[in-house]
């Protein structure tokens, strides 16, 4: 499996920094943004992003509607929720909006590679079948 290209969303700097070097250096391509109409705008730009961390406190915007938005204009994007105060209540708002996951900040690195890895590998089941059904109904036209 090729290595997702992810996309972190968070509004604390220093977290988004560390986060993203080392995540880099675990040879993932990472994209970061501070807030989620930027995360938003980049995806936007349709430059392959396979799999979304979000923290889900932040101004403006929160994770959740972050979430929401993403869920709604790029399916595609798995989405794992991030954040310090978790809680029952927003972890299950989440996973009923679509997050694939959801995971306590600090969050260990082993563990946010192995459901990034994850996320990637559904996303792609999720494409390949969708790649299939579109073959099918093209060859039903004919």
């Amino acid at each position: 499996m090729d290595r997702p290209r992810m996309l972190l969303v968070d509004d604390e700097r220093p977290f988004l920094e560390v986060l993203t070097e080392r995540l880099t250096s675990r040879e993932f391509e990472v994209l970061a943004c501070e807030s989620g109409p930027e995360a938003l705008r980049v995806l936007g730009e349709g430059r392959g992003v396979d799999v979304a961390v979000v923290d889900v406190i932040m101004p403006g915007m929160s994770g959740v509607e972050t979430l929401r938005e993403i869920k709604r204009r790029f399916p595609q994007v798995e989405v794992i929720m991030l954040t310090g105060q978790a809680t029952v209540r927003t972890g299950i708002e989440g996973m009923r909006l679509g997050a694939f996951d959801y995971l306590e900040k600090p969050c260990d690195l082993g563990q946010l590679v192995l459901k990034v890895n994850e996320a990637k590998a559904r996303r792609d089941r999720r494409m390949k079948r969708r790649g299939r059904s579109e073959r099918r109904d093209i060859g039903s036209r004919d």
